[in-house]
């Protein structure tokens, strides 16, 4: 066998593998376990390999890499065109090894450990979130069974909770004070999870020179700015800072056609995480807009004033976006006009 391009169907267990050699012609379709997998690109002499992104193909990508082989990563739905008629493993490895040898098609970038590492944190604080929503949803739920209405607001919740256990007035029984109690408990442990968390990005926002120059951006924060660094590591990835903004979904989505522009709303396309941190913190800079005389502050109240602030953050988010791929580009700080 000599592939001169290989395509992966990564699994849990078991790899379906698709290669063609340098006419075209197939010469490799074989299925292997993962053992086999290290065994096989051992042998093979180095060559393209295309996978799609996803749980685990960093860690193939990084050992494969280390074997001599060029090794890119595709997202799913761009692949997905490639697939011939119906669907199985080797068809899409199949579709995969074509894919990946297109001229124009777009590739996902290899995270370092570092990026992974990040990315994780990310992801456990995400969860930790919504669990704490859903159990203080839960508890304002059997709370009101009782007639106990709370005002709005977490905090709030946390305040009168254990007043609410330790009236006896209330007609609440003792084994749903027990239950409260333990979903009180629960709550308290999340809080505890995210401030954790918190706490390690924050520190690594502090220890990373990167980060400390995307925090120089009004309405970057710690959180958006390790993020960035995950999503995007080298600003090399992508051409300008217009592209990352389209990346992240922070441009209109565009229907045009016989010569007629049609723009729509944002696309929301990318790392749905990301683009909410940059629009929250677009938001929360842009409540100071009024204050300051500067002329990215001046442009922000002015667009604010004129279409409204929901459409004023999506458009300093946008900003933020290709300042941040500026400033990681050029690596220097955010400087006010």
């Amino acid at each position: 066998m000599n592939p001169v391009t290989i395509g992966i169907d990564v699994g849990k267990n078991v790899f379906h593998l698709y290669g063609v050699d340098a006419h075209g012609k197939r010469c490799l379709r074989k299925k292997v376990t993962r053992r086999q997998l290290v065994e096989l690109i051992a042998q093979l002499p180095c060559c393209l390999i295309g996978m799609e992104a996803c749980s685990g193909t960093h860690f193939w990508a990084k050992r494969f890499q280390a074997a001599g082989h060029e090794v890119r990563l595709m997202s799913p739905q761009f692949v997905k065109p490639y697939v011939k008629s119906n669907k199985n493993d080797f068809l899409d490895a199949e579709a995969i090894c074509e894919a990946v040898t297109r001229p124009n098609m777009r590739f996902v970038p290899i995270k370092s450990d570092e990026q992974l590492e990040i990315q994780q944190l990310h992801r456990a604080r995400s969860l930790a979130v919504a669990q704490r929503t859903a159990l203080a949803n839960q508890l304002r739920g059997f709370l009101r069974e009782y007639g106990i209405v709370l005002p709005q607001g977490i905090q709030r919740l946390r305040e009168q909770l254990p007043f609410i256990l330790e009236d006896a007035q209330l007609p609440i029984t003792d084994r749903a004070r027990s239950l409260l109690a333990r979903l009180g408990h629960e709550l308290r442990h999340a809080d505890e999870h995210i401030h954790y968390f918190d706490r390690t990005l924050a520190l690594l926002a502090q220890k990373a020179p990167a980060a400390r120059r995307l925090q120089s951006i009004p309405g970057i924060g710690p959180l958006a700015a390790t993020a960035l660094i995950a999503a995007v590591g080298n600003a090399e990835n992508f051409r300008s800072g217009r592209e990352l903004a389209a990346w992240l979904g922070l441009v209109p989505r565009q229907h045009s056609t016989g010569g007629r522009t049609r723009l729509l709303g944002i696309s929301k396309r990318g790392d749905t995480y990301l683009r909410t941190l940059l629009i929250h913190g677009a938001r929360a800079a842009l409540r100071f807009a009024t204050r300051k005389s500067d002329a990215r502050s001046r442009w922000a109240a002015n667009l604010k004033a004129r279409r409204g602030p929901n459409i004023a953050s999506v458009a300093l988010a946008n900003k933020n976006a290709r300042t941040a791929w500026a400033l990681l580009a050029r690596e220097e700080f955010y400087r006010t006009c």
